[in-house]
């Protein structure tokens, strides 16, 4: 049985010719995209080589993009693509790691060959993945060309989901459902985090209704105690204490396609203080969902959460949510649209966010987020756990 692609060639071309009209009004003749997220959207390129140089390029008079990689990931474009065999080509394998010489030297030699190593060329300036010697390399090589950022171009063409995409964000959703509770039910005093976590790996890969879950952008968070004054902690093996605060970020993806979901857990009889943030941060999110209908803006939706928690004298000095869908690691977000104060990207049907409401104090903190996907209705939540300070 051959690979099963998420989409049909139809996603494809629609996705291909959005982008070549986004980058005609951009003034930009051929993309060089190396985010992983931006490769797989564009082709359903689906390998884990993003640790060596790797791009999709697209060129304007192009039908469709090509795939440049490694000698022996070349076989998973043509697997896990419907690109033309022609458009597919490798380097030379002793590149890989060279201390002087770069793949990017035969990218640049490939370009030339195709005439296209002039005009304005966009590349993902900001892709964890695109390092500064791969950018030595390609200005040196192309000595005709304009190289410029493209300013996350196939990023903000990927923040309006289609609805086969927000079908996998709903199959997503479902999962971290799961995976979510699971953990919560796993939660009790002497408990090791690790335990939980690897529990957590289990769920997010066996998948749910017979659909295995993919790999996430992110891994699994928990914080515990004073460590829940912070956000991005980790596990350890160490127990759960007899009584305290637990907060978990976890996520599931299907087909790259993550959810992610936060929920704050007390051990024991929980403070009046902390009783008190939780009911905050619920009622905030509550109200800052139904504002997040198609027309509001971004800083609208933050400023409702941030009026609402101002009001019982708290406030958060981040974003509250940001843009996800299709991601690899290191991150689940899109790095567009973010529910912050300044942003005036206008909300639309099918855009998903991460509406992270966490709140960190001094000394303790708390999270119960929520994913949820634009709808005429407002923000329609893509899990269903319990929206309250879990107790235990």
């Amino acid at each position: 049985m051959g690979f099963q692609k998420a989409f049909e060639v139809s996603e494809y071309k629609r996705r291909i010719a959005d982008v070549k009209n986004r980058m005609e009004s951009a003034g930009i003749d051929m993309l060089i995209c190396q985010d992983p997220a931006n490769m797989c959207w564009l082709t359903g390129f689906d390998g884990w080589s993003f640790y060596t140089p790797q791009a999709v390029v697209l060129h304007h008079s192009d039908e469709w993009p090509i795939w440049f990689g490694r000698e022996q990931d070349a076989k998973s474009a043509h697997m896990t693509t419907d690109l033309p065999a022609e458009n597919i080509f490798n380097f030379s394998e002793p590149l890989v790691h060279h201390p002087d010489k770069h793949p990017f030297d035969e990218l640049c030699d490939l370009l030339k060959s195709r005439n296209c190593d002039t005009g304005t060329i966009g590349v993902d300036f900001d892709a964890h993945y695109y390092t500064a010697r791969a950018h030595q390399h390609l200005t040196k090589g192309l000595p005709n060309a304009k190289i410029i950022d493209n300013k996350e171009l196939v990023n903000w063409a990927r923040l309006v989901k289609s609805s086969a995409e927000v079908h996998y964000m709903r199959e997503a959703g479902k999962l971290s459902t799961l995976v979510m509770n699971n953990a919560l039910d796993k939660v009790k005093p002497g408990m090791p985090q690790s335990e939980i976590m690897a529990n957590v790996y289990h769920d997010q890969v066996l998948g749910i209704d017979g659909k295995f879950g993919d790999y996430t952008g992110l891994c699994p968070l928990i914080q515990v105690g004073e460590g829940t004054s912070t956000p991005h902690l980790t596990w350890s093996s160490e127990g759960l204490p007899d009584s305290g605060l637990v907060v978990m970020e976890l996520g599931s993806a299907r087909r790259h396609y993550n959810v992610p979901v936060t929920r704050t857990i007390h051990i024991g009889k929980p403070p009046a203080e902390i009783e008190k943030l939780a009911d905050v941060i619920i009622e905030g999110g509550n109200l800052a969902l139904e504002t997040a209908k198609p027309g509001a803006t971004c800083e609208e939706v933050e400023a409702i959460f941030q009026k609402t928690i101002r009001r019982h004298g708290y406030q958060k000095n981040s974003r509250v949510g940001y843009s996800i869908g299709l991601n690899f690691p290191p991150d689940w977000g899109e790095r567009t649209a973010s529910l912050r104060a300044g942003d005036k990207t206008v909300l639309q049907e099918g855009m998903c966010f991460h509406f992270q409401s966490g709140v960190w104090l001094e000394e303790y903190g708390a999270a119960i987020s929520e994913p949820f996907v634009v709808t005429p209705t407002g923000g329609e939540r893509l899990c269903n756990v319990p929206r309250e300070l879990i107790l235990k």
